[in-house]
Formats: C-alpha cells, sequence, structure tokens
C-alpha cells in the first residue's frame, strides 16, 4: 500500500500548485494523473504578469528554461467578420505559453511525488482515510482533475445540474500557416449573440485557434462557421484540417459543486472556478490551490468539514453565486453589446482592462 499525507488527483496548474506548497511546508505529496507529461493540452493558454507574481516565478526565468514565452502588448478584439478594435499598451500585459511545457514546469517544480499514467479507478472512504484504486490511502484527498474529476463526480454523487461551458480549440505550427495581424496579436472575435468568442493565440512558432460557448445548442453549426470564417480571412488556410480538441467547464458561480467534505478538497476546474467573462481558468486554479494548501496546514492535521469550511468560504466569497440573465433580456445586451465593441474605449476599458486582463493597466492607447 502507497500512503501520502495528501493526494492530489490531477497535476496541471491547481494541482502541482497546491502539491508545492504542501511539499514545502514538509507534507508527503502524491499527485496522480491519468496523463504522461509533458501532456498533450491544447488551450488558448494566456498568463498576466499577476500568474507569475501567484507562482513566485520571474518569466525572464521561465522563458531562461529554454520554454515558449510570447510576449503580449496588445489585442484586436470585435465581433466576428466585423472591422476589428486593436488596442496596444505601453508594456507586456501577458504572455502566451504552451501548456504542455507550462504545465510539466510546474509540476517538476512541486517537489512531490508524481504517479503517471494512473487514472483514478476507484475511490471509497473508510472510517479515518481514502482509499484510491484499492493500492494508496491518504487522509487527505484534493480534486484537481479539471472538469471531468473523478473526486468531483464522488463528492456530487450524480450527474452536473449545471450546463458547462463548451469550447472546441487547435494549436499548430504557425509556419506557413497564418498570416496578417492575427499572427502576430491576440484577436478575440465575439459571436453575434455575445454568447461565446473565438480566439486567435500566437506563440512563438505555433498558434492556437478555438472558440468556446455558454451553451451546447448548435455549438457544431458555430465551430463549422469559425472554420469558414478562418479560411476566408487568410488567418488560417487548412484550419478544417486540422486537429480540433473539444473540452468543457464551469465558470465560476455556475455549478456550484461541493468544494469540501469530510477529507476532501476541490480546487482549480475541478471545482468549477473559470471566470465567467473571459474563461481564463489558469489563475483561479492557481489561487485555489494555494488557498487550499494554507487551508490544510492551518488545520494542523484535521480533516473534518468544518476544519475544511474557511477554504469553501473563501472560495464562495470570491467567485459568488452567478444568475442566468432572461433571454428576452440577453437579445438586447448582444445588441447594445454588438455596437459597444465597435467602440476602442468600451474594448479597452472593459472587455481587455476588465474582463480578459481583470486588473489595472496602464494607459493604453487605441
Amino acid at each position: 500500500m502507497i500512503r501520502a499525507d495528501a493526494v492530489i488527483v490531477g497535476g496541471g496548474p491547481a494541482g502541482s500548485t497546491c502539491a508545492g506548497a504542501l511539499r514545502r511546508a514538509g507534507w508527503d505529496v502524491l499527485v496522480v494523473d491519468r496523463a504522461l507529461f509533458p501532456r498533450d493540452k491544447v488551450c488558448a493558454g494566456w498568463l498576466t504578469p499577476d500568474v507569475f507574481t501567484e507562482l513566485d516565478l520571474l518569466p525572464e526565468d521561465y522563458a531562461s528554461n529554454g520554454l515558449t514565452l510570447q510576449r503580449i502588448s496588445g489585442f484586436r478584439t470585435g465581433v466576428i467578420g466585423r472591422t476589428m478594435i486593436e488596442t496596444t499598451y505601453p508594456r507586456i500585459v501577458s504572455y502566451g505559453i504552451l501548456r504542455r511545457e507550462f504545465d510539466h514546469f510546474l509540476l517538476q517544480r512541486s517537489g512531490a511525488r508524481v504517479s503517471q499514467g494512473t487514472p483514478v479507478e476507484t475511490l471509497r472512504r473508510t472510517p479515518s482515510t481514502w482509499v484510491i484504486n484499492e493500492n494508496i490511502e491518504t487522509p487527505i484527498v484534493i480534486g484537481a482533475g479539471g472538469h471531468f474529476c473523478p473526486v468531483a463526480r464522488q463528492l456530487r454523487g450524480g450527474a452536473d445540474s449545471a450546463q458547462p461551458i463548451v469550447a472546441k480549440e487547435a494549436e499548430f505550427p504557425r509556419r506557413d500557416h497564418a498570416s496578417g495581424p492575427a499572427a502576430r496579436t491576440p484577436s478575440l472575435y465575439f459571436c453575434r449573440d455575445l454568447e461565446g468568442y473565438g480566439w486567435c493565440v500566437p506563440k512563438g512558432d505555433y498558434l492556437n485557434v478555438g472558440i468556446g460557448r455558454r451553451h451546447r445548442h448548435e455549438f457544431s453549426t458555430h465551430v463549422t462557421d469559425f472554420v469558414a470564417f478562418l479560411e476566408a480571412s487568410g488567418i488560417h488556410a487548412g484550419s478544417a484540417d486540422v486537429r480540433w480538441h473539444g473540452h468543457a467547464y464551469f465558470a465560476s458561480g455556475i455549478g456550484p459543486r461541493p468544494l469540501v467534505d469530510q477529507g476532501v478538497v476541490m480546487i482549480g476546474d475541478a471545482a468549477g472556478l473559470a471566470y465567467p467573462e473571459s474563461g481564463e481558468g489558469i489563475r483561479p486554479s492557481i489561487q485555489s490551490g494555494k488557498l487550499a494548501a494554507a487551508t490544510l496546514i492551518a488545520a494542523r492535521g484535521r480533516h473534518d468539514i468544518d476544519d475544511l469550511q474557511p477554504y469553501a468560504e473563501a472560495i464562495r466569497a470570491a467567485h459568488p453565486a452567478a444568475s442566468r440573465t432572461p433571454a428576452p433580456i440577453r437579445a438586447v445586451a448582444a445588441m447594445a453589446g454588438r455596437f459597444l465593441l465597435q467602440s476602442p474605449a468600451f474594448s479597452r476599458r472593459v472587455v481587455l482592462d476588465r474582463w480578459f486582463l481583470r486588473g489595472s493597466v496602464p494607459r493604453a492607447t487605441p
């Protein structure tokens, strides 16, 4: 039987961050993941400088390991098929990374034991521990396995009641595949109903393109139309032939999923913490991983629900429950939004500064 002070199911940013914090406090941590790292993880994957601050890591130090780091100081925004607004900043406001590199780097940096290629097939509770796959025993299980995390499935005891955000994206070498401004500057293409958006994000020698929607209704049609747009606009010739990856996740406040239970803590996408406006999940994943570790360390070996409740309360305060706007109001808001997205000031101050960069940024020149 393998034993550890804590077992983290999922080796992404949430799991690695939590593992690293616990290891620094002297815990024996085992990270279990069904994938083999570096894993094939397709993601728009741009990070604000605040993410590196959360990680106590300098971007230059990250890049010095030979890892992809695209410095971003501007964006293009607009409605699909309409004129794009270009916004530039006087300094770097984001960085494009490849998730297969980023996640592998964080997992190695954590210093935790790692069991790769290990899907969680069984999870059962004893009076004082959890037993995973009948050969791993621990008093604490941390669910960090993304939207389909087996720990989340065990806690909720059934199917999710809310509808997740759905997305499809592709990442490929951009030599001879892309041209124009979209190949140099991240571009955000909002759907006409504002129920989703497409993107095109350059990352060194690679380009990531994708589209996400708040619901599955006619999603395949939106994907097809977006691919046709990419082709017609010359952004990427051969988009229909690349390998598209699908995934789903909950935006914060939509679930809600259980956050804690007896000896269990949920973090990152497994807890449904992606930002509702942009869908970004990396920063809230890292923050939740750090907060979960701090809560466990402060509990000093106790792991009853009451001992873990401070984590749940802090997460709910940071990610309040979302309310669904009635369809007629959404239609009017979409009409107004399409008009506002033609405004450089709105695109900069609301879409970028507030929704996507989520923090104060220097004055921009539209």
